[in-house]
């Protein structure tokens, strides 16, 4: 048993690396978010001389070095931490200045040098990527060192995998406190481009004559009735709006008291009661649209950020509310938040793609601002000369440099531990969760059943951290994500259907 336990390990590292969970993510990030980050940002618009920026693809080369006799070579990793330098690639991305007057397919778009990305160790575009045990002693590397790791300024940089609750899924949250008095709450954190809007629903027995149900969403101060929102979202009707929650009689009969406290009617008094929560004193026209652009941009954007979207939005909101109810009712259990499938990790490439967002808004602000300056000069426009490469550059290696990342968290990257093979290891494979170490969490630190074969259940610190700083199994592997669209499609030729559709 022992023998064939062994041979079946040693068949799944023949397949798989050590850290594969972070190399297999940064190799997702640089094929196709770099592409999606630059392919969805808005398109870049000069006020001077009418002129827009049409961008096309990216390239990145291998890491090379530029010598001070201006002489180029290749650098490897081991000169790199030798000579305290970057390991890093060059980003190349087409771009072309387009005037109003000019059609888009006749303008040649021009490769752009754009600033340096650091280089994940064994990754795709490592120079150690493919070769064998004899190729790496070659070119002064342990053909046991599994990679995932950067390097900057001559350190050995790790990032740490972020542990975080799944995003665009409904978690119901109810404490035996809560059911006390009848109360509890459905939390979904809807990720879409980087930007995250947490959005909480909850239901509670109010003191006096009022709403039961009232929800809570960025740029919109306090909470609302939720009936107030599904009839801004297009449920006009009341039979409507009931009937799209529930056909439970109890259930109807609660949203039915809540539509008589609000008394409102129509999806333009709704859409104005919200546009009074968030442009109070403004015209009622810029009321009116504000509260639009709110609801479209903020509520759920997972969704869609556009008119079409709200009836999706509003069947969402009925299903949460439903559920929510049940929960109330006891027909339902509330989420358990520690539940592994409650769960997402993020690892380097989910880590890198925020900070490579921020860093290429930065660049495009920057060069708008250089272009518009020359044009203000009455100087001939070049896309060339407006670029600052080392905005994009300095942004992420002073992140993975300091451990300082968007978002105001800390200690993300930490210099790689290297005391013995195993504490290297064990960093490349920690997970850290992002609760607070002076709180007891004391479920949250406890060894949880749904942890077997992908977290390792002795590995953790003792002191604050304990449970909270845990370690990947060393034969677990993490999936890298796939795109809803593609998912959608899926569904669509296996023939299920749609309820969205009856």
């Amino acid at each position: 048993m022992t023998k064939n336990a062994w041979s079946l390990v040693n068949s799944f590292f023949d397949e798989y690396n050590l850290v594969d969970h972070h190399i297999r993510s940064y190799n997702d990030f640089i094929n196709n978010k770099i592409q999606e980050i630059v392919d969805i940002t808005d398109p870049i618009t000069l006020d001077h001389g009418n002129y827009t920026i049409k961008t096309g693809a990216v390239t990145i080369e291998k890491p090379f070095i530029k010598e001070a006799d201006g002489s180029k070579s290749v650098i490897e990793p081991c000169e790199a931490r030798l000579r305290n330098l970057n390991y890093s690639a060059h980003m190349y991305l087409e771009m072309a200045l387009v005037k109003s007057d000019e059609e888009d397919a006749d303008v040649e778009l021009e490769k752009v040098y754009i600033g340096e990305l650091p280089v994940m160790l064994h990754s795709e575009i490592c120079h150690l990527h493919g070769l064998t045990k004899e190729e790496l002693e070659d070119v002064g590397e342990d053909p046991q060192d599994p990679g995932g790791y950067f390097i900057v300024n001559g350190s050995e940089r790790a990032i740490v995998t972020m542990e975080e609750i799944a995003p665009n899924k409904i978690i119901l949250e109810q404490s035996e406190k809560d059911k006390a008095d009848r109360r509890a709450r459905a939390v979904v954190t809807s990720i879409k481009s980087g930007f995250r809007a947490r959005i909480t629903l909850e239901y509670r027995k109010p003191r006096k004559k009022g709403v039961f149900l009232r929800i809570s969403f960025p740029y919109v101060p306090g909470e609302i009735p939720l009936v107030i929102l599904l009839r801004a979202l297009g449920f006009e009707k009341d039979v409507d709006l009931v009937n799209s929650v529930s056909d439970e009689v109890n259930t109807q009969f609660l949203l039915i008291d809540d539509i008589q406290t609000t008394e409102i009617t129509t999806q333009y008094d709704a859409i104005k009661y919200v546009g009074n929560r968030v442009a109070k004193g403004m015209a009622e026209e810029y009321r009116i649209k504000r509260a639009e652009d709110v609801i479209d941009r903020y509520l759920l954007p997972h969704m869609g950020i556009g008119p079409e979207d709200r009836f999706e939005k509003a069947v969402y909101l009925a299903e949460m509310t439903d559920m929510l109810i049940q929960v109330i009712n006891g027909e339902r259990e509330p989420h358990d938040k520690d539940h592994y499938a409650n769960k997402r990790l993020r690892v380097s490439g989910d880590l890198m793609e925020d900070l490579f967002r921020v860093a290429f808004t930065s660049l495009t602000r920057d060069m708008t601002y250089q272009l518009e300056r020359s044009l203000s000069r009455g100087k001939e426009p070049s896309i060339k000369q407006a670029i600052r490469s080392d905005v994009i550059t300095e942004n992420i290696k002073h992140a993975i440099a300091t451990g300082n990342w968007v978002g105001g968290r800390a200690g993300v990257s930490q210099l790689l531990d290297r005391t013995s093979y195993m504490g290297t290891l064990s960093h490349l494979k920690r997970v850290v969760s992002p609760l607070s170490r002076s709180q007891p969490h004391f479920e949250a630190r406890d060894l949880h059943p749904t942890q077997f074969g992908k977290i390792c259940p002795n590995e953790t610190p003792e002191g604050p951290n304990c449970g909270l700083v845990k370690n990947l199994a060393i034969v677990s592997r993490s999936s890298e994500g796939y795109p809803l669209k593609e998912i959608e499609k899926d569904i669509k030729k296996m023939d299920l259907l749609n309820p969205l559709d009856h």
